[in-house]
């Protein structure tokens, strides 16, 4: 028998700080964030109002999201991003307008935290997640404000927010299929890499890499000439990943497939491989799962999975609650040790928190490391920041867009240039003491980090556990269903299909679901045999159901032929 996992997974040292290759679109949301904040910030230093640029700087930070995301998506997410990004501001101005107790500021930010992380990972968002909105909302906490100075700085997030939604969406006029080629391609590559090295891991990404370029195009709207060749080409990426999980041949070769990756991902005209068998039937499918997003049951069913994380049982809630404990107990300490505007400790703590111990663990080394670099940077740098205003503005522009351009390679990375900008920020309020500022983040970074891992293990995340038993249940739920479609002679495409799909969806959210228990500390034990077995069946049910649909031709049982 297969021996039990262990309830308290293993913390690693190792690897936590090696450093990964760029994103594939590293310089799109650091180029983005510069324009965005770029153009206000100058504005403001030409009308010699630089101390406003904290509240136009929340604003401006919306540009970093939704990069991943077709550009329909991508201008209603950004929207929703402003807008709760403008409503947290509010609430952060009104408590700091109404009240001087540091003891209430720590709580009110540590509430906010908590509530932006459940809506976070509630709305899977992405990165970067709820540590924008906690920097944003913390800082303004702690900032000097009066009642009536608070809807003008509401006006400007917002202004500010309008046009880095410009930003973000202005790119869709020259090529607005460009998410869904990067989205396409990465399948591709991913089916490329599983046929050249068939096994489990190269067979989820693969799985997970094709699911979310389906996601891509679905959510991208009415299909172009473009997005038809994108979905013959990802039919293409799932036959390579349907055929390699066969018994027989294992399909598609690597090279061809990454040949047409390469061509997607470029500028120049797409690949056009003959349709692969039962693409007509496949895409009729895709095209009725597209119209049932667009219509009311489509929005219906996307509220009820929002309010479903949202409810009791949820195993987003613990990760709440763990946000919540550990920025209050960052913020309380610190202030205790002497430090008067703690923010940057219940920041340290909410950017701790990820889906489970052992990620929270690695994110808690990574955040030490690279503020502990990043304020060695801050002194290095600072009297040349102190030269001019116009000398301040540049500054925090370079930091902007080297943030965003290192966080890919590794977080701490990121954190090393995070760390400097942040506290530039305080600069155009006025001068602080250099030693005070980097004192000060030294030992809210280093209580931050402590208090958000003693939250970590303190409030454990059982439901974890739940998640993989549902997704369990799930998968054999799908494979079900596309068992007995297989079983009758007489099939509608179109239903299995949607079938198909489902198991799918069900495979890939099963085995991030293990994954995540996995890294959790005080879990029971995973049944690792009922999951194997439930990727199996369901990965041979995928297999028949694709030679079914005429996607691949799988040869007989005992191996004649």
């Amino acid at each position: 028998m297969r021996p039990r996992r262990p309830s308290t997974p293993r913390l690693p040292v190792t690897g936590t700080l090696r450093l990964r290759s760029p994103a594939e679109t590293w310089y799109k949301p650091a180029l983005s964030v510069v324009v965005a904040s770029g153009v206000p910030n100058l504005l403001l230093y030409s009308l010699d109002r630089l101390d406003l640029v904290m509240y136009t700087m929340a604003g401006s930070l919306c540009a970093l999201y939704g990069h991943n995301l077709p550009y329909a998506r991508r201008a209603h997410t950004v929207v929703r991003v402003v807008l709760g990004m403008v409503a947290g501001l509010a609430v952060a101005l009104l408590t700091a307008a109404v009240t001087d107790s540091t003891a209430v500021l720590i709580a009110v930010g540590a509430v906010l935290a908590a509530v932006q992380k459940t809506f976070c990972d509630a709305t899977r968002i992405g990165p970067p997640g709820n540590v924008i909105f906690s920097f944003v909302t913390s800082a303004a906490l702690f900032a000097p404000q009066e009642l009536g100075q608070v809807p003008g700085h509401l006006a400007l997030a917002l202004a500010a927010g309008a046009f880095a939604w410009l930003i973000t969406v202005g790119p869709a006029l020259r090529r607005r299929e460009g998410p869904e080629r990067r989205a396409t391609a990465r399948a591709l590559d991913a089916a490329a890499a599983y046929t050249a090295d068939p096994g489990h891991r190269t067979r989820h990404a693969a799985a997970a890499a094709v699911q979310a370029a389906w996601q891509s195009l679905l959510a991208a709207g009415r299909p172009t000439a473009v997005r038809q060749e994108l979905e013959r080409l990802v039919v293409h990426a799932e036959r390579a990943l349907a055929t390699a999980t066969g018994e027989g041949s294992r399909g598609a070769d690597a090279e061809r497939l990454a040949r047409w990756a390469a061509q997607t991902r470029g500028r120049g005209p797409m690949p056009g491989p003959p349709p692969a068998p039962g693409t007509v039937e496949q895409l009729f499918g895709i095209d009725a799962e597209r119209a049932g997003q667009r219509n009311r049951r489509g929005r219906r069913e996307a509220r009820t999975r929002f309010l479903r994380a949202l409810a009791p049982g949820s195993p987003v809630l613990p990760i709440a609650l763990r946000t919540l404990v550990g920025c209050a107990a960052a913020g309380y300490l610190s202030y205790a040790l002497g430090v008067g505007r703690p923010y940057w400790a219940i920041v340290t703590a909410a950017a701790v928190y990820q889906p489970n111990a052992t990620q929270s663990w690695s994110r808690a080394l990574q955040r030490v490391f690279g503020n502990l670099v990043g304020v060695l940077v801050f002194a290095a740098v600072i009297p040349v920041a102190r030269l001019s205003p116009l000398a301040l503005v540049l500054s925090v522009l370079c930091f902007n867009f080297a943030a965003e351009a290192l966080i890919t390679r590794n977080y701490w990375l990121g954190s090393v240039a995070v760390t400097p900008m942040a506290l530039l920020v305080v600069e155009f309020a006025g001068s602080h003491p250099a030693w005070e500022l980097i004192s000060d983040r030294t030992l809210d970074t280093l209580v931050g980090a402590a208090a958000g891992l003693l939250a970590v293990f303190a409030v454990p995340n059982r439901r974890a556990g739940g998640r993989v038993e549902k997704a369990l249940a799930a998968t054999g739920e799908a494979r079900e269903r596309a068992e007995r479609l297989l079983a009758e002679p007489d099939i509608d495409p179109l239903t299995l299909e949607a079938a198909r799909r489902r198991l799918t969806s069900s495979l890939v959210e099963l085995r991030d679901a293990s994954d995540i228990a996995a890294g959790e500390w005080w879990q029971r034990a995973l049944p690792e045999e009922d999951m194997l077995a439930a990727e199996q069946a369901g990965h041979r049910t995928l297999a028949a159901t694709a030679q079914r649909q005429g996607l691949i031709t799988l040869p007989p049982a005992n191996g004649a032929v």
